[in-house]
């Protein structure tokens, strides 16, 4: 609404500034006649010089005229621009007709109007004029001289930038119904239960802390951090009767965030003094070892061909106790793979040596990886990117999985708007609580309270750390 409005302001200021100033100037004559004054012929000679006068107004319009007064003027004027330039009306319930001439020029204006006035006075006397008469039975007479003016009539900045306001408003208001009707993104967790019953487990807002390294970012009290760890929380409650869980990322389109969400949820829980395993399934387009730094060669398809044994195809991630199996070789043929024996092979042999498996998955529209991959694992967990991915797609994605009997655990919106407030220090998290109108000392206390928080919920669920045989941690 507001750009609608704007747009047409600066419309109406563009164009009123290139429009050319008009000025106009206006002559009055009155219309009588010539007969005897008493009351019966007065009466009859208003009469007819009322029927007279609405005549004499269409007269100005007149090309024969319009010829009359470009000699007079004697400056080459053309008929045509003289007929547009003018116009005539009769003053209601009068015999007073008013001639009103246009043009940039108020001088040529008021010679204009005036010359109209004289010409149509003696065209008047000379079709009124009857065969073998000297005098017309009705006249028109000059009564006020048209005069220049210094005013122009146009353009008028108040009437238009008024009237573009009007219109944009208007415009504006149609725009957003039109909008809201025919937006079918999903923005807030009503449009996702419209959609599926799956809960929704995380709701990460945009910050730029996402910039940063993985293991940079997790380890401060950030809201992208805290995001993370309400999404480590919930995913405590999914599947609880599995010890041992195997989690499909994944998503409907590519870029809406699904393997940034399964780097930072399993680094998260890594954190966590869980065994943690990410997996590299999208073997189309694979961006978890270029993300986090690891070397990209040795990965799933080295294992599922048999070239290398998951022992030596895994790597951890910066000491953090979150292990890694890259993509490795792209091979021609992911969606065989990815069905074959050896990837159950595989994930029976993960879930004996780790607590919680992630496996980042391939887009579940384009290619039917994910839904293959979901069937063999506990479930998938779709990522949907706030304001682009539809209703639509979110409905397909979720009938892909139940076609193959997977499980969709739940849906995590990413990229949701981040508030804050007028102050600029609090910020408001995307998934319902917020800080509100903090002062930085606020904020910092704030922070510190975050911090051991994460600590307490570290410990609780740790239980303390033994170290396994793999490097990486398990619970005691």
């Amino acid at each position: 609404m507001l750009a609608c409005l704007v747009g047409a302001l600066a419309v109406a200021a563009l164009l009123t500034l290139q429009s050319t100033p008009q000025y106009s100037s206006s002559t009055r004559l009155f219309v009588s006649t010539t007969s005897e004054s008493d009351s019966s012929s007065a009466y009859t000679g208003n009469l007819f010089a009322t029927q007279r006068v609405t005549s004499y107004a269409d007269l100005v319009t007149s090309r024969a005229l319009a010829d009359q007064v470009g000699g007079v003027l004697g400056d080459g004027s053309d008929s045509g621009e003289l007929m547009d330039a003018v116009s005539a009306s009769v003053v209601p319930e009068t015999v007073i007709l008013e001639i009103t001439a246009v043009d940039a020029d108020p001088d040529r204006a008021r010679a204009v109007a005036q010359a109209y006035g004289e010409e149509l006075a003696a065209l008047v006397r000379e079709l009124e004029t009857p065969e073998g008469r000297n005098r017309a039975p009705i006249r028109a007479t000059i009564i006020d001289d048209a005069v220049e003016s210094a005013t122009p009539v146009s353009p008028q900045p108040l009437r238009n930038m008024a009237l573009a306001g009007v219109l944009g408003l208007l415009l504006g208001i149609g725009a957003a119904v039109a909008r809201e009707l025919l937006d079918t993104s999903l923005r807030s967790s009503d449009d996702i239960g419209d959609v599926t019953d799956a809960p929704i487990l995380g709701n990460i807002a945009t910050d730029e802390a996402a910039n940063l390294a993985p293991h940079e970012v997790l380890s401060t009290a950030t809201p992208w951090a805290e995001a993370f760890r309400v999404l480590r929380t919930n995913m405590q409650y999914v599947e609880v009767d599995e010890e041992q869980k195997v989690i499909v990322m994944t998503s409907s389109l590519p870029g809406e965030g699904k393997t940034t969400t399964a780097i930072n949820l399993a680094l998260t829980t890594a954190m966590a003094g869980q065994r943690v395993v990410l997996v590299e399934a999208d073997l189309r387009r694979p961006l978890v070892a270029s993300r986090l730094g690891l070397d990209g060669a040795v990965g799933t398809t080295s294992v599922l061909i048999g070239k290398v044994s998951l022992a030596d195809a895994l790597q951890e991630y910066r000491d953090s106790g979150l292990h890694v199996l890259a993509c490795g070789p792209i091979p021609p043929n992911p969606s065989e793979l990815l069905q074959s024996h050896a990837m159950e092979a595989l994930l029976a042999d993960l879930r004996r040596d780790f607590d919680v498996i992630i496996i980042d998955a391939p887009p579940l529209l384009p290619v039917t990886d994910a839904a293959l991959l979901a069937a063999q694992a506990d479930g998938a967990v779709v990522v949907v990117r706030h304001g682009r991915t539809t209703r639509d797609q979110l409905e397909h994605s979720v009938e892909r999985l139940e076609a193959v009997d997977a499980k969709a655990l739940g849906v995590v919106i990413n990229q949701a708007p981040s508030r804050k407030n007028r102050t600029g220090y609090g910020y408001g998290y995307g998934y319902g609580y917020g800080y509100g109108f903090e002062t930085e000392v606020d904020t910092r206390r704030s922070r510190s309270e975050a911090s051991a928080r994460t600590k307490a919920e570290n410990k609780a669920e740790g239980r303390g750390t033994v170290t396994s045989g793999r490097g990486g941690r398990r619970r005691a």
